[in-house]
């Protein structure tokens, strides 16, 4: 009996192997086609260094010289004398193009729903069960998803955990004239064909040791749906808060949803917050930097994702920097407008 290990590069490519019980990593990623590099495979040279993100792992002999006891407190790990105890996820600083690992899975998928939720939001379903298995990535990774009848492809984060019938959904920002909003608005159409390239990004959930932070800008939401899906099927889960900046209220969508993950996560607390809100809106409103609260989050060490645009971003980073907190570790994915971008 084996187990399903994610193996996270650089350039944002993932490859997902299985590894055979007491086997080592480095020789299982060998065994498939991804060559990791490599020297004395003795635990000495450190050529094969990467760290573990989520997941239960041993290690054989490891050289002081190669990983100090700091990188062994923050699992950093040698694939050449790793043997992993569970599913997990390995990240590699370099890129995947140095391994052969070739290219990640492309894959049609056919649209099943198209929820226009307000002008500047929707949220669009496929259904992926073309692939001959079951669709793997972490929670909060991103799909490229190609405009039909166009050489354009966009990206966008997945807004689930995988699942058995590969039925996928993201959250999508509508731009005034952008190829993708122009498609959903106006050509997109139930069955209709879309090229997939998955799994992809740096930016996913990493091992559940303590309180949660999440901060969503807008669609940047999706990332998060596919990680609190993921935690909801877990015992034992952490305190979560997800702040959620918009800037109508009409633009908040999932709210259902995301009551059902207050109804299954005793320690989930969410606050929308609009920042140009109506006359009827009765909630939180401004930015969401303008919220965070520092006394209760200088109280216990915390793990922050933050995921948006890149304004909402950068205020939070700023109001982190001015605040005396060293307690924290913090994730970001910005969304940009580009062609590899997400939007």
């Amino acid at each position: 009996m084996g187990h399903s290990v994610a193996l996270n590069f650089a350039d944002g490519k993932t490859f997902f192997i299985s590894v055979h019980e007491d086997e080592l990593l480095l020789n299982a990623a060998i065994r498939q086609g991804i060559n990791l590099p490599l020297d004395c495979r003795e635990g000495v040279c450190g050529t094969c260094q990467g760290q573990c993100e989520t997941g239960i792992y041993e290690q054989e002999y490891v050289d002081e010289d190669a990983l100090s006891e700091r990188d062994l407190a923050e699992r950093k790990m040698l694939a050449c004398q790793t043997r992993v105890k569970s599913n997990a996820a390995f990240y590699f600083d370099h890129s995947s193009e140095i391994c052969n690992a070739g290219e990640t899975l492309k894959i049609a998928t056919q649209v099943t729903q198209v929820e226009l939720v307000s002008e500047t939001t929707a949220i669009l379903h496929v259904d992926a069960s073309s692939s001959a298995k079951q669709l793997e990535f972490l929670p909060g990774q991103y799909a490229r998803l190609q405009i039909p009848e166009t050489d354009d492809w966009r990206s966008y984060s997945f807004a689930n955990r995988p699942n058995q019938t590969n039925q996928l959904q993201f959250l999508i920002r509508l731009l005034p004239d952008g190829v993708m909003s122009n498609y959903l608005r106006d050509r997109c159409q139930v069955g209709q064909t879309i090229m997939m390239e998955a799994p992809l990004g740096s930016f996913y959930l990493r091992e559940v040791e303590r309180p949660l932070v999440f901060i969503a800008g807008g669609t940047g939401l999706s990332a998060f749906l596919g990680m609190l899906d993921n935690i909801a099927e877990q015992t034992n889960a952490p305190a979560i808060q997800l702040y959620y900046g918009v800037n109508q209220e009409t633009d908040l969508c999932e709210q259902s949803r995301l009551q059902g993950y207050a109804e299954r996560l005793p320690n989930f607390n969410y606050q929308p917050i609009v920042t140009q809100a109506s006359e009827t809106w009765v909630g939180k409103t401004g930015y969401i930097h303008e919220h965070l609260n520092q006394e209760l989050l200088a109280e216990q060490a915390f793990d922050m994702y933050l995921c948006g645009p890149p304004p909402m971003i950068e205020a939070v980073k700023g109001w982190l920097d001015g605040q005396a907190l060293d307690n924290y570790r913090l994730y970001s994915e910005k969304f940009l407008q580009s062609n590899t971008a997400r939007n």
